[in-house]
């Protein structure tokens, strides 16, 4: 395999007529890492991807792999291989010719390419099916073909567009390990594009959350999940509430503040001056029930509605101003102590546990 190139993308945007589908953004992605770039639909990742990749041109910036400058090069100069949401397999060719293609349109002899191309579906455990067609194939199977012709030219860095989307839950988590354990053996760096949280978690070194072509924060995924940049980081990882208000006091590390709603909390960190606009989050699972709450650190809830998960259960209560507020609790814990939809519970949370967000730009 080729060396394990980072990629700099520098202040780079794309823009559509009058829309601005990536906005200036910049990103060092580290060599040998796996990336996910995680959001909604229509935040920019897959234009990203796309101009990584050469299938977008680039309207300002520039994006580097390793030391060569992409911009004005095509797709099959750019040392990247690109692994569509689509497979995008030739449904006329066996799976042994559909890996060799791209190496039979750089001139390779047939029998060499063959031979890679066997190799290649010896990689994927697919050696077996080499005489098959496309159709002859399950989704999973597709799958590994599709890495197979993606990764035979000998990629510096190997992208990939949502490419569990179409698979069934079962089979999702067995290709996500699959892809995990692929990426660390070939030592090169993967792009990923994915709107899952779940699956960003499960495979990335480095996710990079966006929102309106703008990175909202691009971090390991445990400083993602624990210490959110902003608000919408917190509400689109979920397992977070984020109270928002406005700062009545601040000062020694922490901050009051009071919603919208007549509550009145406290949170750690440094926030601004007295009226400014705050949002705060609480980890759902942080949050204890049938506890006094301490001054600022939770408040008496309304039970609108309980989820039972298994071995935790789903709690949604109103209160303190809030319309809105979540707890997870684990089953033992719950049923020890029992409560019904309108019943009025106390929450509560730890002084570390309220955390500030920052706002974005």
């Amino acid at each position: 395999m080729s060396k394990a190139s980072a990629i700099d993308i520098a202040g780079v945007s794309k823009v559509y007529g009058e829309t601005i589908a990536v906005d200036s953004i910049s990103l060092k992605i580290p060599g040998g890492s796996y990336c996910c770039l995680l959001g909604p639909s229509g935040c920019g990742k897959t234009s990203t991807l796309r101009m990584i990749a050469g299938h977008e041109t680039i309207s300002a910036g520039d994006i580097l792999l390793g030391d060569t400058m992409l911009a004005g090069l095509p797709p099959a100069r750019r040392g990247t291989a690109m692994m569509f949401q689509s497979y995008a397999l030739f449904p006329h060719l066996d799976l042994l010719d559909n890996v060799a293609f791209s190496l039979k349109m750089k001139g390779m002899p047939r029998d060499e390419r063959r031979a890679k191309a066997l190799g290649m579906l010896e990689l994927m455990g697919m050696e077996g099916y080499a005489a098959r067609r496309p159709a002859q194939l399950s989704g999973g199977q597709q799958q590994r073909v599709a890495l197979a012709r993606a990764l035979i030219t000998d990629p510096e860095a190997l992208l990939l567009d949502e490419p569990l989307s179409a698979l069934d839950p079962f089979l999702k988590v067995r290709m996500r390990a699959e892809l995990k354990k692929l990426q660390a053996s070939l030592g090169i760096t993967f792009v990923h594009v994915t709107h899952s949280q779940e699956e960003a978690m499960a495979l990335a070194d480095l996710i990079v959350v966006m929102k309106d072509g703008r990175i909202e924060q691009a971090a390991d995924p445990r400083t993602v999940f624990e210490q959110p940049a902003t608000a919408f980081v917190a509400r689109f990882m979920g397992d977070h509430n984020v109270l928002s208000g406005r700062i009545t006091e601040s000062g020694g590390g922490r901050v009051a503040f009071a919603v919208a709603g007549g509550g009145a909390f406290v949170a750690s960190g440094s926030g601004g001056a007295e009226g400014e606009p705050i949002d705060v989050a609480v980890r759902t699972d942080r949050v204890r029930l049938a506890e006094p709450p301490a001054k600022g650190l939770g408040f008496t809830g309304i039970v609108s509605n309980i989820e039972y998960r298994g071995a935790t259960l789903k709690l949604s209560a109103e209160g303190g101003g809030i319309e809105e507020f979540t707890a997870i609790v684990d089953d033992r814990s719950f049923f020890a102590r029992p409560v019904r939809v309108g019943d009025a519970v106390p929450l509560s949370w730890e002084p570390e546990d309220a955390i500030t967000l920052g706002r974005a730009a």
